[in-house]
């Protein structure tokens, strides 16, 4: 039987796991309590508690038995704690077969709405995604050391079930910012797992940008997902004049509009959700 191991058992990886549960995996992972442990635990995974701060004698015995890892872990300004910690069992792994890497389109920094492709060079703004272009170099240089294929997902925002603007606007947390020009990317949470089974299904290898096929500005979808719940959508603000924290307004210090296709021909996969007006029409026909 094939293993799946998280690193970082999050929203994402946890769609993933269920996915290839169904078709016969076993899927472990970590997370950083006890507690949502055993809440994944009940939900069929295998999982060990890892926060990153020191090796974990159960992570060890986890990779021991993976046949592939899913690595989403945020990178601190030493860099990964994945390799920081468990670079020799990883090396040891007998039936280790690949890894993804799970990064950002962040390292690409403003391109001030230009369209990118994997072939435009980083230029990180933020702290954190420099931590991440140096994760990402952290695990191509382990893979090519160990001859092991590492796959690298630069991902936009992702939405999905539980996480979509009809949970803001029921919670009363959704905003209509207006920034002329600015637009954002995004991938249904669907079609990323279906994204990252088809690479570990092949086997693939290099970097992938992920998104789907409309970059667009983020009140766009506040005001369709407002209509299909039949309510009114919250009023304009400026972004000069929003009253919002420094990490929200770090998103709209970058603007560009990512290319899928190398994610579409290399893996051979095709969009459920090609925009945000189907993804938000699922979510809300199956509630």
């Amino acid at each position: 039987m094939p293993m799946l191991l998280c690193l970082g058992m999050g929203y994402s990886a946890a769609v993933l796991g269920h996915r290839l549960r169904r078709d016969g995996w076993r899927v472990g992972g970590t997370c950083r309590s006890e507690e949502k442990a055993d809440r994944l635990r009940t939900a069929g995974f295998d999982m060990a508690v890892f926060d990153g701060s020191e090796p974990a004698a159960s992570l060890a015995a986890m990779i021991a038995e993976a046949s592939h890892l899913l690595v989403s872990i945020p990178p601190d300004r030493v860099g990964d704690a994945v390799l920081r910690h468990h670079v020799a069992d990883l090396r040891a792994a007998p039936g280790l077969q690949w890894a993804g890497y799970l990064s950002t389109i962040g390292v690409y920094g403003d391109r001030h709405g230009a369209w990118i492709d994997e072939n435009t060079p980083p230029d990180p703004l933020h702290e954190t995604s420099r931590w991440r272009l140096s994760a990402e170099g952290e695990w191509l240089g382990f893979g090519k050391d160990a001859r092991l294929p590492i796959a690298v997902f630069r991902l936009p925002g992702i939405y999905g079930p539980g996480r979509s603007q009809f949970d803001a606007l029921r919670e009363g947390r959704a905003h209509r910012i207006i920034k002329t020009g600015q637009v954002f990317n995004r991938i249904h949470v669907e079609d990323l797992a279906g994204i990252l089974a088809a690479a570990i299904a092949k086997g693939s290898e290099g970097l992938y940008n992920v998104a789907d096929d409309e970059p667009s500005p983020a009140e766009d979808v506040v005001v369709l997902a407002a209509a299909m719940l039949g309510i009114e959508p919250p009023p304009e603000i400026a972004f000069e004049a929003a009253q919002l924290s420094p990490f929200a307004r770090s998103f709209y210090a970058e603007c560009k509009r990512v290319r899928n296709d190398r994610m579409k021909d290399a893996l051979g996969v095709g969009l459920r959700y090609p925009t945000y007006r189907e993804g938000l029409a699922a979510i809300l026909g199956a509630e």
